[in-house]
């Protein structure tokens, strides 16, 4: 058929949807002026897969830290048209890396359960 549709879930719960949705339409657009191709539809239920089926799917960072050095890797399709520079994009790194730095000085609940109650 002509008509496609595109899901979008946003994410995280706690990322900016101004942020995020300005990405995702930037990355759309730069999708299609390069004439990227998305790869073919898929139907089926993620969580179902075969492990060996699933290590064939991309996936997303699975940390803050990943997705900045990701951000910091690729962010000439941000740029485009103005809608985001440099400045903006490595102050948004530096903003957040902070918030890397004090997830991973602190302790995680998990760990006192497991280590400090013996």
């Amino acid at each position: 058929p002509k008509a496609r549709r595109i899901e979008m879930r946003f994410p995280d719960p706690i990322q900016s949807g101004y942020l995020t949705f300005t990405a995702l339409m930037m990355a759309g657009l730069d999708g299609i002026k390069n004439k990227l191709d998305p790869g073919a539809a898929m139907d089926k239920d993620l969580y179902d897969l075969p492990p060996e089926e699933a290590r064939g799917i991309p996936t997303v960072c699975h940390s803050l830290d990943q997705a900045l050095e990701a951000l910091d890797s690729d962010r000439e399709f941000l740029k485009a048209g103005g809608v985001m520079n440099d400045d903006f994009i490595d102050g948004y790194i530096a903003l957040k890396m902070q918030e890397v730095t004090r997830f991973r000085a602190a302790t995680h609940p998990l760990e006192y359960q497991m280590y400090y109650g013996i």
